[in-house]
């Protein structure tokens, strides 16, 4: 048996997850356990432990520990930075220091996490580079034998914010990278911090604003990002202020990643005052659709110049500008590239995965591949501490117990078809940042006022933000004009014409929804549900949001019954148990 630790540790989204002889046996990012803070940097203790014992492993059965930091990576462009900008480039270099200080810990850290002897542990630390990683994560990850494209692009990491590769068997061979200060996510983030969405992790708050806007900054977006004839891209010259040093992951007491500015004052001169948080004009939707278009007109030129390299149909692509499903979609309609693979947790939180795939197969030896097909690889809870949990609320709800599964879905196809908002809490949790059918707050999405109502009433953040539909993906064709394959939800894509009004409750104001496409191998229980609920309603859909309210994704049948409990959820499906709130 080879057994090989993957962790992601040190930055936000720190995450675990473990391979046994290359197979995935289970991933889970820190923040759905221990203290449950989103994006967590906190190191992933309560996720090793969880690995472990859910295996029945010691960490002195781990034979390999791989991570997705290379402190030797891109050593020519660091010093070349530090040479140009001695004062920030000195704070980022002391960063490096100890963060090379902190990974060399790592054997001592862990032996006390899992209360074992350091002496007993003889596992065979890996580094693998922050975007190799990436790539493994998702070639490794995907169905693709032949040649493919291997394509990264997030803010930064190892100093590099952008890879190629050329992927074949199991071997990837990287061809070509961008690295600091040039970022296409540093100007996402930047831009977004801008116009006052400026907490860590909220681009996707602009993707969903921008359909709002029109592009009236389209001039001032081509001179913060250059699209050269011979290159990949550049950041116009003093607009943005990244890599000041300072401790990646350090939070603030609100439980907030404490982030530096990334804009300059060229930046400000150029658009304008920034906006104070919480103030959304027509201003603020036409820079997020300016941002948004510029940032799909560089991931297009950046796609067509992979496929000139590596000119197959094929390809597998992760970092954190890999979530723009907006972008994804435009790809695939304007590139060579036609089959993507994009595995269910795209950004940080998937380099540990990518870096014990990495590991697997270029130093363990490993041949076979592995094809990720669903996302379902976090905790489970068995029937009987679901009971438990369902029947500590007998005093304030209806409670009744189905003896079968069939029966359950049943039940809950038809409260959702009636109109309810339902809590759908099943099997293992999903890996990754989107709900994807075991942790979802469920909905009919032909109901007008069922946005309006869940995000005001239940998710309690803004207005303008849509909700996703989870369709059969034998009826995608069907409502949506391009027919992708997308279990992971990493699409989003045009509802057509005829559909539009008929689903107002997924239908973004541009007329788009982000695609989950279900299918019975992946997830047999959802298929069966979305399969019922067409029977009753007779579309093949239901709305889909994450089980939570402004905390992460619940992970235990008691946060399922406390986030039920103090919203205006109707129901909740928690295993073969349905609670229903009495009437009044």
């Amino acid at each position: 048996m080879t057994a090989i630790l993957g962790l992601n540790a040190f930055h936000a989204d720190s995450a675990a997850c473990l391979l046994i002889d290359g197979k995935l046996v289970g991933a889970v990012a820190e923040e759905r356990l221990g203290e449950r803070v989103k994006h967590s940097s906190d190191f992933p203790r309560n996720a090793v432990r969880w690995l472990l014992q859910d295996n029945g492993l010691k960490l002195a059965d781990i034979d390999y520990l791989a991570l997705p930091r290379d402190t030797r990576a891109n050593r020519v462009a660091k010093a070349a930075y530090v040479a140009r900008h001695p004062r920030g480039g000195v704070s980022a270099a002391l960063e490096h220091v100890r963060r090379t200080g902190t990974t060399s810990s790592m054997i001592d850290d862990l032996a006390a996490i899992c209360d074992e002897d350091p002496a007993s542990i003889g596992f065979e630390q890996v580094p693998v580079e922050h975007h190799l990683a990436h790539i493994a994560s998702a070639y490794y990850c995907s169905p693709f034998d032949g040649l493919t494209a291997g394509f990264s692009y997030d803010a930064s990491g190892d100093f590099a914010s952008m890879m190629a590769a050329r992927c074949e068997g199991t071997k990837i061979t990287i061809l070509d990278r961008m690295t600091l200060p040039h970022s296409l996510g540093f100007f996402y983030t930047a831009l977004c911090q801008y116009i006052g969405f400026d907490a860590f992790g909220e681009e996707y708050k602009v993707m969903g604003l921008a359909p709002y806007g029109e592009d009236r900054f389209s001039d001032a977006m081509k001179k913060l990002v250059i699209l050269p004839e011979d290159g990949w891209f550049r950041l116009g010259k003093g607009y943005f202020g990244m890599h000041e040093g300072g401790q990646s992951g350090l939070m603030t007491e609100e439980n907030r990643l404490v982030m530096g500015r990334l804009y300059t004052e060229k930046l400000v001169r150029e658009l304008g005052p920034p906006t104070p948080r919480g103030t959304i004009t027509q201003r603020e939707m036409d820079i997020a659709k300016s941002v948004q278009i510029r940032f799909e007109e560089a991931a297009l030129h950046c796609l067509t110049r992979m496929h000139g390299l590596v000119p197959s149909e094929q390809f597998a692509m992760a970092g954190g500008c890999a979530l723009n499903g907006v972008a994804n979609a435009h790809i695939l309609r304007e590139t060579g590239f036609s089959t993507p693979y994009l595995q269910a947790a795209a950004s940080d939180d998937g380099t540990s995965l990518g870096a014990a795939l990495w590991a697997y197969h270029n130093v363990a030896g490993g041949t076979e591949r592995y094809h990720m097909e669903h996302a379902f690889w976090g905790p489970r809870y068995n029937d009987e501490e679901i009971g438990d949990v369902a029947r500590m609320a007998s005093d304030r709800v209806d409670i009744e117990e189905f003896s079968y599964v069939d029966a359950t879905i049943e039940a809950a196809a038809k409260l959702i078809a009636d109109g309810n908002v339902v809590g759908w809490y099943q099997g293992r949790s999903e890996w990754g940042p989107r709900a994807l059918g075991n942790r979802s707050i469920l909905a009919n999405p032909a109901i007008a006022t069922m946005k309006e109502t869940i995000n005001s009433k239940i998710k309690r953040r803004e207005s303008f933000r849509p909700f996703a539909p989870s369709v059969l993906q034998e009826d995608v064709a069907t409502y949506f004009e391009q027919d992708v394959y997308s279990p992971f939800m990493m699409h989003v894509v045009k509802l057509k014409p005829e559909w539009r009004d008929k689903l107002p409750a997924i239908t973004h104001v541009d007329g788009t929804g982000r695609l989950q496409s279900v299918d019975r191998r992946s997830n047999a229980t959802y298929h069966k549900l979305i399969s019922s609920v067409k029977r009753h309603t007779g579309i093949g859909m239901v709305l889909n949001t994450s089980f939570n309210e402004n905390e992460p994704v619940v992970d235990t049948p008691e946060q399922a019954l406390d986030c039920f409990e103090r919203t205006d959820m109707d129901a909740l499906c928690m295993g073969n148990f349905v609670l229903r709130k009495a009437a009044g």
